[in-house]
């Protein structure tokens, strides 16, 4: 497997899918356009559910975008583990009612495979129980049976009321048994560190109705989710997301800035450094999105994640103000993605 840069993982699954035929969309605002049922985008599907719906027409039925994501749902965790942060990219590739099953997961496997250098013994699988059709599409890509693991609904089957439904498949990196409890029957959905989700594949293929039942959508469809910060703990070899490397560039600046050293979260102003690294590209994303500290709703998420941030700076005992100059290296490591960045950095630190 290669040691690859979070931003080079990106550029190659948006050049991997055009390849494929996908429209590249922008990442979407953070504040939801037409959609009161959340206050900030917090998924990569997010800002394309009237494509979805049906109720708007997208710019291609394939698409592919990286979307930029805020949830704060695990604030508290944040600083304390080594994988919680509020702001994280999500890679995905989307099919409004053109291609399937056959053609997400093969493409998937060709993508982790010939384009990121994974190996298929390292690899594995789950399925929704009774998806003979996921099933027999991964042992037709030589996924190896044993490493194909049915689970229940509350595992791999994706709804949220009624409406559009699926059964999902996820794929699963294996660490080794050194990360791993030591059953003789661990698998993907034990609760110890071996196995690591990295790519969601959801087949929106029925509609769930008020009597509880299930129909077959005219037009099934794909919707895919990579964590872009976990993919780079995966490939850099890493446990945390604060030693991926763009991220790692943030909390070096933090820790120069305090003259505080940092030891991978094992003393108590190490909390304080990742909160800080965190939340600085946060609130960098949100404001250039046009995002201003209020009272209520996304507004006050944003100042609750700048008072937080400075908050922590004291703790680590620095006295002059800090986060204008530390958004710096945000716009640095993210500006070629995401130019608004660059194009904001004045209104954004002023």
């Amino acid at each position: 497997m290669e040691k690859l840069g979070l931003n080079e993982i990106r550029s190659r699954f948006l050049k991997f899918y055009e390849s494929k035929d996908h429209y590249v969309g922008k990442s979407a605002s953070l504040i939801p356009r037409n959609d009161k049922s959340i206050l900030i985008i917090n998924s990569g599907m997010a800002p394309l559910k009237a494509y979805f719906a049906g109720t708007e027409t997208p710019p291609k039925k394939r698409m592919c975008t990286c979307q930029k994501c805020i949830r704060t749902g695990d604030i508290d965790n944040v600083g304390h583990t080594a994988r919680h942060g509020t702001f994280f990219e999500m890679l995905g590739n989307f099919s409004f009612g053109d291609y399937f099953k056959k053609e997400s997961l093969t493409w998937g496997i060709e993508f982790l495979t010939e384009h990121l250098g994974f190996t298929m013994d390292k690899l594995w699988a789950t399925v929704y129980l009774d998806d003979e059709e996921a099933i027999g599409i991964w042992k037709s890509l030589g996924m190896n049976p044993d490493h194909i693991v049915r689970l229940g609904k509350e595992d791999n089957f994706w709804e949220i009321g009624l409406g559009p439904c699926g059964p999902d498949s996820e794929i699963f990196y294996d660490r080794g048994e050194e990360f791993g409890c030591g059953k003789p029957d661990c698998k993907p959905g034990c609760d110890c560190d071996r196995f690591l989700e990295i790519w969601n594949h959801v087949f929106t293929q029925f509609s769930k109705e008020e009597d509880g039942s299930y129909s077959d959508l005219s037009h099934p469809n794909i919707d895919t989710g990579m964590g872009l910060e976990r993919m780079a703990c995966v490939m850099q070899g890493t446990d945390s997301i604060f030693d991926v490397d763009t991220i790692k560039y943030i909390l070096d600046g933090v820790v120069e800035k305090s003259g505080v050293a940092y030891h991978d979260g094992a003393e108590p102003t190490d909390v304080s450094i990742r909160i800080i690294t965190d939340h600085l590209r946060a609130m960098t994303f949100m404001i250039a999105d046009g995002i201003m500290p209020s009272n209520e709703g996304r507004g006050y998420v944003l100042r609750r994640l700048l008072r937080r941030a400075a908050r922590h700076g004291k703790i680590l005992g620095i006295k002059d103000t800090f986060l204008v100059e530390l958004s710096n290296r945000v716009i640095e490591v993210s500006g070629e993605a995401y130019p608004e960045l660059v194009e904001k950095k004045d209104y954004i630190q002023k």
